[in-house]
């Protein structure tokens, strides 16, 4: 009989997605919800689910990942986002290799994007590899207000099947998740005092589109491919501006 699995799950403003997303993990042992006061329907959705519904105010993903697992009590954590779904074959899989009792203490998991009708499966959102399942007296989360990653004292293996990804409805929606976190990585550079020279804005954009339009054989999805590694490079560019402006404000812009 494997050990159980605590699922771990951190919301804000999510009733379009939740429902789905809690539904793809039922089978879990425990189910835990840290929402950052929603002002729609996701935690009256979520405590269908769990009984294991708490608020707490947003401060970084990091730190609100973090209290989410601190409140489970399985020994094995599976964290997930609102906008991603366990199908029954990764859920299979997951049980099967906790069951074998061997000495990974943590699993990553690759990640297939659906994005705008189609999914995605080359350039750098695929197979995009995320560390999300662990032992709870192994793992950390670590990180700024964004980039939040998992560290884990011990061996790490790789699943084999996807967590799908639903990520944006409409390019709008992608749009305004840049404008989000690029406020937010900015934040986190100017306060490491990074990003202010020139040559970010001059290199990492066109660097991005590079890497994940040719290097990572986006053109291969097409114009999805093509839409992707060019609105990469503007969160790129967008990360950077922001970083240099902040920098800027507080009279520690970097030499060109």
């Amino acid at each position: 009989m494997r050990e159980a699995i605590s699922v771990v799950i951190i919301t804000k403003n999510e009733e379009r997605e939740i429902e789905e997303c809690l539904a793809s993990v039922s089978w879990a042992d425990e189910i835990v919800v840290v929402d950052s006061f929603s002002t729609d329907k996701t935690v009256e959705i979520a405590k269908r689910f769990t009984g294991t519904v708490v608020t707490k105010e947003f401060i970084g993903f990091t730190s609100q990942k973090q209290h989410a697992t601190d409140l489970a009590a399985g020994p094995w954590i599976l964290n997930v986002d609102a906008d991603e779904r366990v199908t029954p074959e990764l859920y299979r899989e997951i049980e099967r290799r906790i069951g074998e009792k061997g000495e990974a203490k943590g699993f990553r998991i690759p990640r297939l994007t659906w994005y705008l009708g189609g999914f995605v499966r080359h350039g750098t959102w695929y197979p995009d590899h995320k560390l999300r399942l662990f032992r709870k007296e192994s793992g950390r989360w670590v990180g700024g207000s964004v980039h939040e990653q998992v560290e884990v004292d011990g061996a790490v293996e790789t699943l084999k099947n996807p967590l799908l990804h639903f990520s944006f409805r409409s390019l709008g929606d992608h749009h305004q998740t840049i404008d989000r976190f690029t406020r937010l990585s900015a934040e986190d550079l100017a306060a490491r005092g990074k990003g202010g020279g020139f040559y970010h804005l001059l290199v990492h954009p066109p660097a991005t589109f590079v890497k994940s339009y040719l290097l990572r054989l986006g053109l291969l999805d097409g114009w999805r491919g093509f839409l992707i590694a060019l609105l990469s490079a503007r969160h790129s560019y967008l990360k950077y501006a922001r970083a240099r402006e902040i920098l800027r404000s507080r009279g520690k812009e970097k030499a060109d």
